[in-house]
């Protein structure tokens, strides 16, 4: 509803625009909706409700043509056009319109409206008048824009996995990787494990402490919350050298505990 309300104003102030330009007497407009038309949702200088609220459908009638084109459309007298149905001569005339012109609004190569200016005698549509029109929808396809992109930028995330669950996982791979007998997998293995670390946004240009392979592989355990006696199982290592690789990374990241050693090392983008 707020997204509506919002785009009517745009709509309405690019009409208010678009007549004080040119001097039309009748400017009208609409976005469009999930059934590939449009409705008529703004009118300044109508003197007759025929055409509010009014359903165009993509190649019917002349906004119908402007909308399924993606081009200004126009005619001179819009009851005896040959080059356009005539679903909607009927409010057209009880509105008294003949020269009428169309003019898309494109976002994202997206028609998402049509704007109308519209005289009540038969007369050729000048060419200040065509280049306001144009103007006034550029005007509008980019207030359009921006709040697509704040919505955009304000949107929840998709659902997907935690930044903890990819931690995770990182920890199960660092601890695989030793385990691979094939050289070539266990590569592919670390080099995964790499883009993990990178993945963390450590500054390019502050490189992380030189930790041994298997000084990572502990910190990666521990980071996993687990002690020293379960870091072992998992890597195949008996708890004192759990102890020594976790001594030597911490005195390498200059911390003073475990947990610090942790912060320090995400920090680094040693572990991510």
């Amino acid at each position: 509803m707020r997204e509506h309300v919002e785009s009517s104003v745009e709509l309405r102030g690019a009409l208010l625009r678009l007549r004080r330009a040119t001097g039309l007497p009748v400017v009208f407009g609409g976005l469009t909706h999930e059934t590939r038309g449009l409705r008529i949702g703004e009118l300044n200088g109508a003197v007759t409700p025929a055409l509010r609220g009014l359903a165009i459908s993509a190649g019917s009638g002349l906004g119908g043509k402007c909308l399924a084109l993606g081009r200004p459309c126009a005619v001179t007298d819009y009851p005896s056009a040959r080059h356009i149905t005539h679903e909607y001569d009927g409010p057209v005339s009880a509105e008294g319109l003949r020269s009428v012109i169309a003019v898309p609004v494109v976002v994202r190569r997206k028609v998402r409206g049509v704007l109308y200016g519209a005289l009540r005698d038969a007369l050729p549509v000048g060419e200040r008048v065509f280049d306001a029109a144009v103007a006034a929808a550029r005007d509008l396809e980019q207030a359009l824009a921006v709040r697509d992109e704040v919505r955009e930028v304000l949107a929840p995330p998709p659902p997907g996995p935690s930044w903890e669950e990819v931690r995770q996982a990182y920890g199960e791979l660092r601890e695989l990787a030793p385990k691979v007998t094939d050289p070539e997998l266990r590569e592919r293995l670390l080099a995964v494990c790499g883009r993990l670390e990178t993945a963390s946004g450590s500054p390019a240009d502050l490189p992380g402490p030189a930790l041994t392979p298997r000084e990572t592989d502990v910190l990666a355990a521990v980071a996993s919350g687990a002690t020293n006696a379960t870091a072992a199982a998992r890597l195949g290592l008996r708890p004192e050298t759990v102890k020594g690789y976790l001594r030597s990374a911490m005195r390498k990241l200059g911390a003073h505990n475990r947990l610090e050693a942790v912060v320090v090392a995400r920090r680094a983008g040693v572990l991510p």
